[in-house]
């Protein structure tokens, strides 16, 4: 089921994704090398906690942080540990959502630390490019392959390769939602794009092949081939104006 957010929703949504955004700008301050990846994690539930609001993601079916990240190879829910140093060259996935008065926020990026080599320097400029390029298209109107055939067209453009095995997702009131948003073009076109959805639209590129594997930590999700991933995400509402993307000042 579909659920349609008035007007007030959006604003709530707004807010606790300004709450989201706030956090990456801070852990993106944060990620230098020596860090460990439990500091992050600190970082931002402590942050999410003084601002009224809860980490999404702990203890979300059984995932023990409050943070994802996510370090080269790794694709998505990496699980922080004070064990993990942040190194120079490194690309770091950070995932993070909160719950705030009722209603989910979701948003991910990827970092660059320090000097990293030409390749992945690109996989992330064509991923957060390709993000935009999906969002252009969450309008009234359209269907939801709009979304992937802007994503996944714009990435294999530049010799990369989309994730297939995790997608986008609907947000509200509940952190996952109908309808899914894949980065891959499907034969069923997907569901008609309405004003009143929120969509969380989240790129994973990889570098090599879009295959991947799963530690037997049970959650950590890396490329099968060990080339980097990038991933960047947005929760976006469909409104009558356009995308609006939800946290982000413009």
């Amino acid at each position: 089921m579909i659920f349609l957010k008035t007007g007030e929703e959006i604003e709530i949504m707004d807010e606790a994704n300004r709450i989201v955004h706030k956090v990456l700008d801070a852990l993106g301050e944060s990620l230098v090398p020596g860090a460990t990846t439990l500091e992050l994690d600190r970082i931002a539930e402590n942050m999410t906690l003084k601002e009224g609001a809860e980490p999404a993601f702990k203890n979300y079916h059984g995932y023990p942080a409050s943070l994802c990240v996510s370090i080269n190879d790794e694709v998505v829910h990496g699980i922080p540990s004070g064990k993990r140093t942040i190194r120079e060259g490194d690309i770091v996935s950070v995932d993070f959502g909160v719950l705030y008065k009722g209603y989910y926020g979701d948003a991910a990026r990827t970092y660059a630390v320090g000097k990293v080599t030409g390749e992945a320097a690109r996989l992330i400029d064509v991923t957060r490019e390709s993000l935009k390029k999906g969002v252009e298209q969450a309008v009234d109107g359209n269907r939801i392959s709009d979304i992937s055939k802007a994503v996944e067209g714009y990435v294999l453009d530049n010799g990369f390769s989309v994730v297939k095995d995790y997608v986008g997702h609907g947000i509200g009131k509940n952190l996952h939602e109908d309808p899914q948003v894949p980065n891959f073009t499907k034969d069923d076109g997907g569901y008609p794009i309405r004003a009143g959805m929120v969509l969380a639209i989240e790129p994973m590129v990889n570098a090599g092949c879009s295959d991947v594997t799963v530690d037997r930590d049970g959650w950590t999700v890396r490329t099968r081939d060990g080339a980097n991933s990038a991933h960047f995400e947005y929760s976006v509402a469909v409104t009558a104006d356009g995308p609006r993307i939800l946290g982000v000042r413009s």
